[in-house]
């Protein structure tokens, strides 16, 4: 007797900001995600908000959305897989970008492989990958930190921690901030950097109003910092 289907775990990138669902994704993303009625999204409304505008083969209050977020216990991940388990093919998707990439989906990854099921990451926008690719930055040693301490003192210590590694190892240095600290993240970017160490800001990535801007400290210091302020953006240094 012939055992039953698993289903796979499709990883399904959404775009970045309000970037036209035609534009950010290839075609045959698109199909993927359309036909599947079954997924597990950091946020259930926006993952809505994504469906309806591919739109979804099927009526949206037929699938099934389940979250998953950073208040997601462990013991919870095995009833998010249960679909592939059944023999349906389950969605993964993040709030923006690549689902699993500085996002908790990478739990459910990692839960996938030891039970054997197959994992399919899709094509589409990182914004870590896309603000790195336009940085004139180091592409052949990085690192994402994902979010630096938020009070100003700890913060520029642990900026002058990466910048003496990104020297000795000529490594980029990459990390993120809660939008609404951007202008602090940068002020404390840019003061705790020497001189001719190289500073990328990239910001609302995909969009109409895309900036990615690389110059050493000493020029960023000298000229008024530009306005980020609840913008999306990523952040890179290279010493």
């Amino acid at each position: 007797m012939q055992a039953p289907r698993t289903g796979r775990l499709y990883l399904i990138p959404v775009p970045l900001g309000q970037t036209p669902i035609a534009v950010a994704l290839p075609q045959s993303v698109r199909a993927c995600a359309q036909r599947l009625s079954h997924f597990v999204a950091e946020n259930a409304k926006a993952a809505r908000t994504f469906l309806k505008a591919l739109p979804s083969d099927w009526p949206l209050q037929q699938i099934e959305i389940q979250e998953l977020n950073e208040h997601t216990a462990a013991s919870a991940l095995p009833q998010l897989l249960a679909p592939t388990l059944g023999g349906s093919d389950l969605g993964l998707v993040s709030e923006a970008g690549c689902p699993a990439v500085a996002d908790p989906g990478a739990a459910l990854v990692a839960l996938a492989h030891r039970q054997g099921i197959q994992v399919v990451p899709l094509v589409g926008p990182s914004a870590i990958l896309l603000a790195l690719m336009g940085s004139g930055l180091s592409g052949q040693s990085f690192t994402f930190h994902g979010y630096l301490p938020s009070g100003s003192q700890e913060r520029e210590k642990r900026l002058r921690d990466l910048e003496k590694e990104s020297r000795l190892l000529q490594r980029t240095q990459i990390f993120i901030e809660t939008p609404y600290r951007n202008r602090q993240m940068l002020e404390s970017l840019v003061n705790a950097c020497a001189a001719g160490t190289r500073i990328c800001v990239a910001t609302d990535l995909t969009l109409d109003t895309e900036q990615i801007t690389t110059r050493p400290a000493a020029a960023w210091r000298s000229q008024p910092l530009p306005e980020i302020a609840r913008r999306p953006t990523v952040f890179l240094m290279q010493a």
